[in-house]
């Protein structure tokens, strides 16, 4: 971990963008560079987002997390199943914020390994707590900023398919995806709760 990836709270309004990514990773397989994949977002509202400074924002985020992902994801983002695609995705969120980095590691890996599957309301409430203790950052944000982070953190967890609503929890579900793609990414990636999370696999 660099000093340099620093706790941001952008993806509060920022979270998924699913159908926005597979749109841009679309044309950036096609060999589209980012200037131009930001004209084509900007002038034909490619993302179908209200305003300008929407539109920018979405492709800014999208881009910035595509980044983090070679061409092999990037090509099964676009053609392999839903589950593997979204775990993709996923992957590329946890590489590019590192709040969300470290409660994917610190909360929902953590959970795993003691083979407790359920993640109540109570856990996102601790994870943010203890932040808050550890970094001035964190501390400094309004308490509706951890409230929208929560949410938000939820909601990306519900989409991808990586917790599912069981009675008044929620269950955390590992999911299956390609086998290439998840040994593609033991490869690549040095953190071992990531293969857990996203493949199940050690």
């Amino acid at each position: 971990m660099t000093k340099s990836w620093k706790y941001r709270s952008t993806i509060k309004s920022r979270p998924f963008f699913y159908i926005e990514t597979k749109k841009l990773t679309d044309l950036i397989l096609q060999g589209f560079n980012d200037y131009e994949l930001r004209e084509k977002v900007v002038k034909e509202n490619i993302l179908q987002a209200a305003s300008v400074t929407r539109r920018k924002e979405i492709a800014a985020t999208v881009l910035r997390r595509l980044h983090k992902l070679d061409e092999f994801l990037l090509k099964h983002i676009q053609s392999n199943s839903i589950e593997t695609s979204k775990a993709i995705v996923l992957y590329s969120i946890i590489k590019s914020d590192r709040l969300f980095y470290e409660f994917i590691h610190e909360v929902i890996y953590e959970q795993i390994s003691i083979g407790n599957m359920t993640l109540k309301d109570s856990d996102f409430d601790n994870y943010f707590e203890m932040k808050r203790v550890q970094s001035e950052t964190v501390a400094s944000w309004q308490d509706y900023t951890i409230y929208k982070l929560k949410q938000v953190y939820k909601r990306v967890l519900f989409e991808t398919g990586l917790i599912q609503r069981q009675n008044k929890h929620n269950k955390i579900v590992i999911p299956i995806i390609d086998p290439t793609v998840s040994d593609h990414i033991k490869q690549i990636e040095d953190a071992p709760f990531i293969h857990i999370v996203l493949g199940g696999g050690k």
